[in-house]
């Protein structure tokens, strides 16, 4: 019963915390956003004391039940194992006990880590490669490029339907968005843990990622863990041919209880109930071979030390000018300064905590949040206003973010909050060029920060002038800018943009 009890938990959490990503309706984000910020990595960068203290605690009684219950990317790895148990070859559904991946790659994956951590502080570049194997940003990203763009497929064919039957609206469109070099880093991280997986169980969570090897220095310690009581095993070996973590080792009747991962396969498997989750015993001598040293101490050390240390806005809005007329796509505008949404303060600190998990741009009600494609910020979010501009009364990115790179920020705050700056191209212009009675930017501006007035004395030209004091950055204008929108115009952008601020500041 254990076993199925914790699959179920496993189940519901691996549900929850893809519908984050898939539900472009915002309806899971506003009803368990929590559960991004009760993983592991992001609370610990969060500094959500909370998270981490009941995270440890649960560790060092439980065990690992977090890699089996709550971590997306350890569910998937199981649900590859339960395939290849169900369809794979025969023989390749044994697993052999191994010590090497528990003591030698895994530590120095995990230094390299924290020092690429440690060094994302002051060169973003090692934060964002930092982030590839955290895993609950690496799950974000495989369902955020791979999983939503197909749910948004297939919402989209069912709309098309859906238009085609008389006065039917069960279903509308949705923008499918896809950033090439994330969709790239995700593919590549799927197809690595799947082929991990596949070959061997829980290898990734044992040998490359950074919150099993942490846990795994706690788990060591935990109160309750699988026992063998040896007076019952018939050295049959079938709990360790089937342990996904490769931690048993049946000959000697010993379990390398920093790789365990509670899943209670092994009690599931044994026969003869000579595996039972009960209270530790004290320890044995020689518990690990000879040939392996005990490092158990010092690595309880280091890992203790690293421990401490709404819904979605209308898309035919998005699309047409006040939803009658259709509108050519703008293109992105080139900013000396990206533009990043209230709450992340600055551009610095939202470089060193951010783990390019894609949360606050899946949902983003006005879509506007897109993963960057500078080297230096690869996959962290910035505004792009083609689509959209920030709204100054959505907090749902800061309300979400559960690694800390946004801090939260109330609603009536954020249009206080400036995050970059208009810049108007006089040049192309319709109303300062050409003569043209538009002002659309003035018109559209929520913090009033846009007024028109003539080019020159006597000028029936207007121009736009921005009140840097007033303007807050939302990117109205820039979106709102008919240039850029029609075949026609010389311009492929708008004539008035949004440069960002290094560090934001209160007006």
């Amino acid at each position: 019963m254990l076993k199925h009890f914790r699959r179920f938990l496993a189940i519901l959490s691996i549900i929850a915390v893809t519908l984050l990503f898939v539900d472009f309706t915002g309806t899971a984000a506003s009803l368990w956003g929590w559960m991004a910020k009760i993983q592991f990595m992001p609370a610990l960068l969060a500094a959500n004391a909370a998270v981490i203290v009941a995270l440890i605690a649960a560790t060092l009684i439980f065990g690992r039940l977090y890699c089996s219950v709550i971590c997306p990317l350890g569910i998937y790895q199981d649900a590859i194992k339960w395939l290849r148990d169900k369809f794979g070859p025969k023989k390749t559904r044994r697993f052999r006990f191994k010590y090497v991946p528990a003591h030698t790659c895994r530590h120095i994956i995990l230094l390299v880590f924290v020092v690429l951590l440690v060094l994302g502080f002051t060169h973003l570049l090692f934060a964002a490669i930092a982030g590839l194997i955290e895993p609950y940003s690496a799950y974000g990203r495989i369902a955020s490029q791979i999983f939503a763009p197909g749910v948004d497929g297939v919402n989209n064919a069912l709309a098309a339907w859906s238009e085609s039957m008389d006065d039917n609206y069960w279903f509308y469109r949705v923008t499918v968005a896809v950033s090439v070099p994330v969709l790239i880093v995700a593919i590549a991280t799927l197809t690595l843990v799947t082929v991990m997986a596949w070959r061997g169980g829980r290898d990734y969570c044992n040998t490359i990622c950074p919150v099993g090897t942490i846990l795994g220095y706690l788990s060591r310690f935990s109160v309750l863990r699988p026992v063998i009581d040896t007076s019952k095993c018939v050295n049959c070996t079938k709990c360790a041919r089937r342990c996904k973590a490769k931690c048993i080792d049946a000959r000697a009747h010993q379990i390398d209880y920093s790789r365990c991962v509670v899943c209670f396969d092994c009690i599931n498997e044994c026969a003869e109930g000579a595996i039972s989750y009960t209270r530790r015993r004290p320890a044995q001598k020689h518990t690990l071979p000879t040939s392996a040293p005990d490092r158990g101490r010092r690595g309880f050390v280091a890992g203790t030390g690293f421990v401490l240390g709404a819904l979605a806005i209308d898309a035919v809005a998005k699309t047409t000018d006040g939803g009658f007329t259709p509108l050519k796509q703008k293109q992105t505008p080139r900013r000396d300064t990206p533009v990043v949404p209230a709450g992340a303060e600055s551009l610095a600190h939202l470089g060193a905590h951010c783990t390019a998990c894609q949360l606050c741009i899946q949902n983003c009600p006005s879509g506007i949040i897109r993963p960057s494609t500078r080297l230096d910020r690869l996959m962290q979010p910035e505004l792009d206003f083609t689509l959209g501009y920030c709204d100054p009364l959505c907090t749902t990115c800061s309300d979400l973010c559960p690694v800390g790179a946004f801090h939260p920020v109330a609603v009536d705050e954020k249009s206080s909050i400036k995050i970059g700056q208009a810049v108007v191209d006089l040049k192309t212009c319709l109303s300062a060029s050409e003569g043209e009675k538009c002002g659309k930017c003035a018109t559209v501006c929520p913090a009033s920060a846009i007024k028109m007035e003539p080019v020159a004395e006597g000028s029936d030209h207007l121009m736009p002038i921005v009140l840097e004091d007033v303007c807050i950055g939302c990117g109205a204008c820039e979106n709102h800018c008919p240039v850029g929108t029609v075949a026609s115009m010389r311009s492929s952008t708008a004539a008035i943009h949004i440069e960002g601020l290094e560090t934001h500041r209160l007006i």
